[in-house]
């Protein structure tokens, strides 16, 4: 008999399990597959890797622009991908390793809920069956690939197959201009492929702030990428797809189909009709504690089917395990950031201007070029990028940060603390950067105020 029982060893799966033997409670994870779930092994960290190496080789092809003279630049894709299995290999072993020194019993099968009787859960996983007090749902999710006529007769990738690469395409059709599709296109065009990106809506990266992703597009589209925003693909052919676009089609020509159209939860396969979890928008439905609507089974992660980030997904890990022990945490998701690990770099937290607008707060909005922040104008010579806040004109509270500019990702954590502790305009004011540092953006913006 097991305290907690979890079903997938990705960022919920793992993390959930490790804060709980760390507190003492026998846990069972049943993981089918490769410990670290498609973050480590099919995301976050594969793509990072090689989004890395697409980095320096940038910087290598304009380093002339700094004074520095390098002749024959050339991508080396056998050992950016032999490298990238490197990493994704070390780190997969750093998580085996937590496992075994939290006393965490790692089942390397396919497991399947049978039933909850008397709040006790039973596992089948390979032969054996398995009980367990408390059950933790965390299978992830999986690519969501749309129904286009003649994509099921040719050959396509998702961001699996496409990180299994032997070679570097001559040319590369995104259909998808998300996250995924657009941090796939920043590393192919940087090694020599011929990008087009199909996107429906009428900016690349829904969802974030129009005024970044529009800097982004002008950036990619001065690299010599195609995007075809409004545009639809209603047809797939060998070497060809076929879209529509202001009401006409028009044929694209292409070595390889990256298919990046959004994810969806994995409650297929697993047993969940033996259990009566509610759903809600594809995913398992939780409350702010993790909760399902079954006393002792939880969800975490992407298989919620909402914030489908992994460092979302250890977070309602670590707060679905807090419940179980006692001392209970509210899951928040107003101050998560979201990371596009292109070149460059884009960041952002708490809500944009227009969605704050939609939610009729009456807000305050600056912005300054990343230019003002000396550091920044001393390791990028021409592109500009930007840094927006969002501020409540009541109370002067900041709402929503978001950049645009290298190295975005590692100031973002800041404004996450900011908005999460509720500091004021004045508050942050108050506050020290180093000087120089790129950080310093955001002083220089909220002193607008």
């Amino acid at each position: 008999m097991y305290d907690i029982g979890i079903i997938g060893g990705g960022p919920a799966g793992y993390v959930a399990a490790e804060k709980a033997g760390k507190n003492k409670l026998s846990v069972a994870l049943f993981e089918s597959k490769t410990m670290g779930g498609v973050c480590l092994n099919e995301g976050c960290i594969p793509t990072k890797t090689l989004l890395f190496s697409a980095k320096l080789l940038d910087y290598a092809k304009n380093a002339e622009k700094y004074g520095v003279n390098i002749t024959n630049v050339l991508p080396d894709f056998a050992v950016m991908m032999a490298r990238k299995d490197k990493v994704v290999k070390k780190l997969r072993a750093a998580v085996e390793l937590k496992m075994k020194n939290n006393h965490v019993d790692v089942f390397r099968s396919k497991a399947e809920i049978l039933d909850n009787k008397n709040g006790i859960v039973t596992i089948r996983a390979g032969n054996e069956q398995y009980e367990c007090r408390n059950l933790i749902i965390c299978t992830g999710s999986e690519p969501s690939v749309p129904r286009i006529k003649g994509l099921d007769k040719y050959p396509f990738l998702t961001n699996r197959e496409i990180l299994s690469l032997n070679h570097i395409p001559h040319s590369l059709a995104i259909i998808g201009g998300g996250v995924v599709g657009i941090e796939f296109a920043s590393i192919f065009s940087s090694l020599g492929t011929k990008i087009s990106i199909i996107e429906m809506t009428d900016e690349i990266l829904p969802g974030i702030d129009k005024d970044i992703s529009q800097l982004l597009r002008k950036e990619l589209l001065g690299r010599g990428i195609d995007i075809h925003l409004k545009a639809q693909v209603t047809e797939v052919k060998e070497k060809n797809i076929v879209i529509t676009k202001d009401h006409q089609e028009l044929e694209l020509k292409t070595d390889e189909i990256l298919i990046s159209t959004g994810r969806r939860p994995v409650i297929r396969g697993i047993g969940l009709e033996n259990l009566g979890v509610e759903l809600s928008n594809g995913g398992i439905k939780i409350d702010g504690l993790c909760r399902t609507n079954i006393p002792n089974v939880y969800a975490a992660g992407d298989v919620t089917g909402f914030s489908m980030l992994a460092h979302t997904a250890s977070r309602e890990g670590e707060v679905a395990v807090s419940h179980i022990l006692g001392k209970p945490q509210r899951m928040r998701y107003h101050a998560i950031p979201a990371v596009v690990y292109t070149n460059p770099e884009i960041a952002v937290v708490g809500l944009t201007e227009n969605e704050a607008t939609a939610k009729g707060l009456d807000v305050e909005v600056h912005t300054l070029p990343m230019t003002y922040s000396g550091r920044f104008v001393t390791e990028n010579d021409s592109f500009q990028g930007m840094c927006k806040i969002v501020a409540g004109k009541k109370y002067n509270e900041i709402i929503g940060v978001h950049i645009i500019g290298n190295p975005a990702s590692e100031l973002i954590f800041g404004a996450a603390i900011a908005i999460e502790a509720q500091l004021t305009v004045n508050e942050l004011k108050e506050i020290v950067f180093p000087h120089p540092t790129v950080s310093e953006i955001i002083k220089e913006v909220i002193g607008l105020y």
